[in-house]
This record gives C-alpha cells, structure tokens and sequence, in this order.
C-alpha cells in the first residue's frame, strides 16, 4: 500500500500552462470530448493535463532518470502515450483539482488521496495497441480556474495572466470541404482596438496563426488561405460583439461579448502519486459507472476503470527500475 509520504510534489510555474494553452489551442478541433460540458472546461482540462506532462518530464530530467518521448502525442492525435521509460509507454492520467475546500484538505491531510479513485476512461482502456506492461501514472493538479465573468473580472483586477478565446463551430473548424476560407472579414462593434489572433490549419494542414488589429466598426480582411479556423483570441474582455464572415459561410457568425472564456489555469501544485501496468490495472480495476460522484468530479460523464490510489506502486521505486532498465539496456548494446 502507498502511503503520502511517497507521492512525489512538483512545484507549479506559468511557463506550464503556457506550454499547455499552445497544445489545447492547435488540438482544439480534434480532441474527442469524453467529459461533456461547456468547450472551455475542456480546454481547460487540456491545459492543465499537458502542464502536468510538462512538469513530470521536467522532474524526469532534473532527477537525471531517463526517458524519451519519440511517442509523443501529436496535437491531431490526443490519445497515444506520453513518454516511454525504460522502454515501457508510460501514459499519465492527471486530475485538476479547483474547489479551494478541496484543495486545503489535500494540503492539510495529503491521505485523503488515498481513497481517491485512479480512473481511466473503459474505451481508452479498451483500445488496440495496448501492452502490458505499458505504464499508467497518476496525477492531481491543484489549481484554480476564472471561469465566470465574476472570477475573470477579480482575476484582472489583481493583474493575473489570463487567455481569452473563443472556440469556432464545426463550421469553421471542421469544415465538410477541404478549401480556403479566404478572404475571411472581422468586424468589432468593440471599443477600443482588439488585437486579435486567428488559429487554424492551412492548405498542408500545418497549423497556422495570423494577428490582426480590429478598430471598432471597421471591417478588416484577412487574406490567410485558412483550410479550417479553430478559434480566435483577443488581448482584452470586449465590450461588444465581434463578427466574422467567409463566403463559403451563409452566416457571419457573432460572438457576444460573454461568449469569450478564460483558459487559463492557476496552478498551485502537482501531486504524482503512483503508477501501475496496465496489465496491472486490468486485474485490480473496478467500474465505475456514468454519474458516479467521485474525488474528481461532482458526476462522472463516461465510463470508467478505477482502483483506489492507494493501491498504486510508489513512483520511487519505478524510478529506481528505469535506472536499472536503462544501465542494464546500455551494457547489452
């Protein structure tokens, strides 16, 4: 049984959740929503999941403990592994954890993870490709979210760092032809300037960026060849509504001024807690089923695979194996 005394504490930087907003935004139209709910909690559960990776391969690099990550997730991909240690895939399963009740009794009694189930959605279980001795890690994000218009507001009052954005229908982000929606027109009935970016894919499907600065009631063309517009992004809370028109869309399409969210986490710390084979999590996992109240969620939205967290290997230890994995792999070659 793992105690809390082995679970390992990552500190949390920005930088993180940089590094997770620049692959939520590019993987925006090709993600599989398992969760449900509004596109900004997705988003936001992207960007907290790759911080976590983030962080994890920086603690792997510090600690000298080898690995690689030539599987690495593409961003038209989402569900292939996150780095290899010792050979074995290793996928990290995190949770981000916002209720501040929550968090303070994680930071006063660490043990309560303990009880906490460590999930893993049936249908990614379930997939071909799996070994079994490929890796599940299992993480808790603490942090906190601006999700309302109220939270967003005290956010920039206190000058915190803040993404505005606003997620494009299937329209604009996965359009039924492969042709250019140029020109592509904005309009703002906002004051003062927008600077705005524009993100999507290109003729060659790379992803692809333009910024443009909006007057208010001026139309402004943009003569990108964008192939798809995943969303767009905006340097401050607009005032009034935003417009963009395509000719291959009928319809401008009109962003109220709250219909622009706040991606952005506020992460206060990583929890690493321990690690299983799949093989493993195959004979000890129990189901739990959609609606299920758990640690994580008020109400889970899809089926899952969990075994308690404290029936989880400690990560020293797999760390103390991908060394010797690694020193045994090195006198062979």
């Amino acid at each position: 049984m793992i105690t809390p005394a082995e679970f390992v504490h990552l500190p949390f930087t920005p930088d993180l959740t940089e590094g997770g907003i620049t692959y939520a935004i590019r993987s925006l139209p090709h993600t599989y929503d398992r969760m449900g709910g509004s596109s900004f909690n997705r988003l936001r559960r992207i960007v907290a999941g790759v911080a976590v990776e983030l962080a994890f391969r920086r603690h792997l690099s510090q600690s000298e403990i080898p690995f690689d990550v030539r599987g690495v997730t593409p961003f038209t991909d989402p569900d292939r592994y996150d780095v290899s240690l010792g050979g074995h895939r290793c996928d990290v399963k995190s949770f981000l954890i916002s209720n501040r009740a929550q968090i303070a009794t994680m930071r006063s009694h660490p043990e309560v993870l303990l009880n906490a189930p460590a999930l893993v959605p049936l249908d990614q279980h379930t997939a071909d490709g799996h070994r079994d001795d490929d890796l599940y890690l299992f993480a808790f994000l603490t942090g906190l979210v601006a999700a309302s218009q109220a939270d967003l507001r005290k956010a920039l009052e206190a000058g915190q760092p803040f993404f505005l954005l606003h997620p494009l229908p299937k329209t604009w982000s996965r359009p039924a032809k492969w042709v250019s929606f140029a020109p592509v027109t904005l309009k703002s009935e906002a004051g003062p300037n927008l600077n705005i970016e524009i993100g999507g894919q290109a003729e060659n499907r790379e992803f692809l960026t333009h910024r443009v600065e909006l007057p208010a009631g001026v139309r402004v063309q943009v003569d990108e060849a964008f192939h798809t517009l995943a969303y767009l992004h905006v340097d401050h809370q607009p005032n009034g509504r935003v417009g963009l028109h395509s000719p291959l869309v009928e319809d401008t399409h009109l962003i109220a001024p709250f219909d622009w969210g706040n991606i952005w986490v506020y992460g206060l710390e990583i929890i690493l807690t321990g690690y299983l084979s799949h093989d493993e999590f195959q004979r000890l996992s129990s189901p739990i089923h959609p609606g299920s109240r758990v640690f994580q969620y008020r109400r889970t939205r899809t089926r899952n695979l969990a075994v308690p967290v404290a029936a989880l290997k400690p990560l020293g230890t797999l760390f103390e194996k991908v060394k010797s994995w690694e020193a045994t792999q090195q006198r062979q070659d």
